[in-house]
């Protein structure tokens, strides 16, 4: 095997395979990428067993065809390190070695034979549909933060997506929670799918965010029994999904939520932000005292003090309740509107999160004891 890559673009390559590869594998081979030079292209493999991230460099000089797999880690380190945008020659002699040479620099690596890299081999032409990029990216980012970090509960651990049809609209819904705050949004689709119900594990979600961030254009997604594929221009993403039952989500939604508070998004975000850094982890509860038009905030911690804040807001009632801070600043994080609408039903209900610039994604959030 023998080819010539730019620096730039075997290294972009490198990091999304970071993601996927764990950092202490019992299997030696999943520490490796398998590398393959053929049909004037260069596919790169990585997995875990449970994700696997595929991507091909068109832009390649390919002068020997064959396949070889090498370190990760090992490989990335040092490709980072050669000057940006510079050629790397690869060449391997056998399946033991695998020579890098750019400018001054000479390495030899270590290999392992590409027959013990797993890969996959199903067929996943079934349910197929095309959904833009950042839709996609969109239903991710509304949703991630609300993800369980509760293994024991996996069915939590990941993001539920299904088909919803609203006013004989068709829309791809995701929601996610932990069973302390929920986020569900949606993104209308073209046409009617054949696409089962999943739930998408986290790990996947924080890759593919990471893909999705530097492309634009149509994701085409397809899944079978237990995996789902995206695949974009020159990369393809295939992960297992998990195996449980989602609560029905729906039914948490609060229906008797009739007191209304209207801020402006900076200013809570902000204040919210500032009286919760008297908190060490920003898990102490941020207090509204809520008053006609006034919110006043304050978070009071034994160890390291106390911080208090007005707000000039929109509210007709009075309400004293408490909210975990970071849920606050994860959502209002999130929201596209200028202002931030939370309705109430009591100082003991879970309350429920609108955005005034995105009429598709809600969220509530349980208020804390005490």
């Amino acid at each position: 095997m023998k080819f010539n890559v730019n620096q730039q673009d075997f290294q972009k390559s490198l990091n999304y395979c970071q993601g996927v590869i764990e950092k202490r594998s019992t299997l030696p081979i999943l520490s490796n990428v398998l590398l393959n030079a053929s049909k004037g292209k260069l596919t790169i493999t990585a997995t875990d067993l449970d994700l696997i991230f595929i991507q091909q460099i068109l832009d390649v000089e390919i002068l020997e065809e064959g396949e070889t797999t090498t370190s990760s880690s090992i490989m990335y380190d040092i490709v980072r390190k050669f000057s940006s945008g510079k050629k790397i020659n690869f060449s391997s002699e056998g399946e033991n070695k695998l020579h890098l040479e750019s400018e001054n620099s000479i390495f030899n690596l270590n290999c392992i034979s590409p027959s013990e890299f797993p890969l996959t081999d199903e067929n996943f032409n079934q349910n197929e549909f095309v959904i833009d990029a950042k839709k996609l990216l969109k239903l991710l980012n509304k949703c991630k933060f609300s993800v369980s970090n509760d293994e024991t509960r996996h069915y939590l651990s990941g993001i539920f997506f299904h088909q919803s049809t609203v006013d004989d609209k068709i829309f791809l819904t995701a929601a996610a929670t932990d069973s302390h705050r929920m986020s569900v949004s949606k993104v209308s689709l073209k046409e009617n799918v054949k696409f089962e119900p999943i739930i998408l594990p986290k790990k996947t979600i924080f890759q593919l965010c990471t893909l999705l961030d530097d492309y634009e254009g149509d994701v085409s997604i397809s899944n079978i029994k237990s995996k789902i594929k995206f695949e974009m221009n020159n990369s393809v993403l295939i992960s297992k999904l998990i195996d449980g039952k989602f609560p029905n989500y729906v039914q948490v939604i609060p229906k008797e939520n009739k007191k209304k508070l209207e801020a402006d998004l900076k200013l809570f975000l902000d204040s919210v932000d500032r009286v919760a850094s008297v908190s060490i982890d920003k898990k102490d509860g941020v207090k509204f005292n809520l008053l006609k038009d006034k919110l006043n905030l304050s978070v009071n911690n034994a160890n390291s003090g106390d911080g208090k804040e007005t707000l000039n807001v929109k509210f007709d009632h009075e309400l004293d309740v408490s909210f975990n801070s970071r849920y606050l600043i994860d959502i209002a994080s999130q929201l596209d509107g200028t202002n931030i609408e939370i309705y109430f039903k009591d100082s003991g209900s879970p309350a429920l999160i609108k955005d005034p610039g995105d009429f598709d994604s809600i969220y509530v959030v349980m208020p804390m004891k005490g």
